[in-house]
């Protein structure tokens, strides 16, 4: 993916399914295991779910900013794009990638829904 060099500090991006399980994924080595575990994907759903029942409208991106890392998941067209930065990348960057992973999501989803 081009995305994930053209950011300083971007360190892995993971397209899912709303169940947290994994379609495509590009990493550097240095995130740890458990960046990249379903059940560590799987939150966006759960927290977004959560935020609309305290009545704040529907959610489509939760930025995470830990220690050493930042997360920034979104909803494309029913996917969640999960980025892992280090903690001094830009988070303004990550979220202008939107616009160049669209085409593709848009594609993997028609992929993925089609009956054979």
């Amino acid at each position: 993916m081009l995305a994930i060099t053209g950011v300083v500090g971007l360190e892995g991006i993971v397209i899912a399914d709303r169940d947290g399980v994994p379609i495509v994924k590009a990493s550097m080595e240095t995130i740890p295991d458990t960046a990249l575990m379903s059940s560590f994907l799987s939150t966006f759903g759960l927290t977004s779910h959560q935020g609309g029942k305290l009545g704040m409208g529907e959610n489509n991106t939760i930025i995470c900013i830990y220690s050493t890392y930042q997360v920034v998941q979104m909803d494309l067209l029913g996917m969640i794009v999960t980025f892992i930065g280090n903690k001094n990348c830009n988070t303004g960057h990550i979220l202008s990638i939107q616009k160049e992973l669209n085409p593709i999501i848009n594609d993997l989803t028609k992929v993925l829904t089609t009956d054979f």
